[in-house]
């Protein structure tokens, strides 16, 4: 479990490649490595991962072919930077929200508007049949972030960062047509998917 508060970024400093398999290493911020163990769960851009190595500050993480194909980590390039996240514990404060590390699809950030201490990013999802879970108000999981969602239009929406998440996270440096990682809400997914499947049962039974 984690809270979508992101504790450091981290480098990317090498990548091993497979058949639908990667190994890619990590140089983690000091302040992470404390208690750090082979198989641990780190959210890296909000994907849970498990650590499989530790030498010193470097650490590495396998990627199996869904992980792949559903999250932006095979696009990263060494030299790249991600979010990183602690798996919660009992003592860990929520901040943000309740995140699983299971990310649902990507989304590109098509429009970046920037005024004085704010930030405006336009995301698309790619996968729009699932746009129907994200609702204005509601919490969402960008590449690790718990963020609240801003205006809701017919395949876009939107999220305004403070400068706390603009300097603390990678988002501060995307630019237009960046893929993100995406975490919908879980509740939310719950409630959409049951008041679908009631409605759907509702309507045949009044035919």
């Amino acid at each position: 479990m984690f809270t979508g508060i992101i504790q450091g970024i981290a480098q990317l400093t090498s990548i091993t490649k497979k058949c639908n398999f990667r190994t890619y290493q990590v140089k983690l911020p000091d302040s992470l490595l404390q208690g750090l163990t082979n198989g641990a769960s780190v959210a890296n851009n909000g994907c849970c991962l498990t650590v499989t190595n530790i030498n010193n500050n470097l650490v590495s993480f396998d990627i199996v072919k869904e992980t792949l194909k559903r999250t932006n980590l095979g696009t990263l390039q060494v030299g790249d930077e991600v979010n990183i996240e602690r798996a919660a514990n009992f003592n860990t404060e929520i901040g943000g929200h309740i995140m699983t590390g299971h990310i649902i699809c990507t989304a590109e950030l098509i429009k970046i508007k920037s005024l004085n201490n704010n930030r405006t990013i336009w995301c698309r999802l790619a996968d729009h049949t699932l746009h129907k879970y994200i609702l204005y108000k509601n919490y969402i999981g960008i590449d690790g972030i718990s963020l609240t969602v801003g205006e809701v239009k017919e395949n876009i929406f939107c999220l305004h960062l403070i400068p706390e998440t603009i300097n603390r996270t990678t988002l501060g440096k995307k630019k237009t047509k960046a893929i993100v990682n995406i975490e919908i809400d879980q509740m939310i997914h719950a409630t959409v998917n049951t008041v679908e499947k009631y409605l759907s049962t509702y309507w045949k039974e009044k035919c």
